[in-house]
């Protein structure tokens, strides 16, 4: 992912605390190497997991780290779609919009 690719919010973050956030992606990369999920699943349970905080920015992160690891466009979308009948349509829908616009961004 190239700098331009990162929220100036997040870099700004790691700029004015970097060991909280070596720390925090530390913790991520441990947690990803402990099982058999791959680099692609992880971040598609990721962002399912984001559209349930409501976290756009964070939907947007693994939607478009889910593309680096190899996911299609229609995996993205099914992967938010599946969570109609657990979080709402509402939800699912604005998730779906975070996602068109990683999408739209990388055509």
């Amino acid at each position: 992912m190239s700098g331009k690719d990162i929220p100036k919010h997040f870099q700004t973050l790691k700029q004015r605390f970097p060991e909280v956030i070596a720390a925090s992606e530390g913790l991520g990369k441990t947690a990803k190497a402990a099982g058999p999920i791959d680099e692609k699943t992880v971040h598609l349970l990721q962002m399912a997991a984001a559209t349930a905080i409501r976290s756009h920015g964070a939907v947007r992160s693994h939607a478009r780290r889910a593309l680096e690891a190899g996911a299609s466009t229609q995996e993205l979308y099914h992967a938010g779609l599946v969570l109609i009948s657990t979080l709402g349509f509402p939800l699912v829908a604005a998730a779906i919009g975070w996602i068109d616009d990683v999408v739209e961004t990388k055509d």
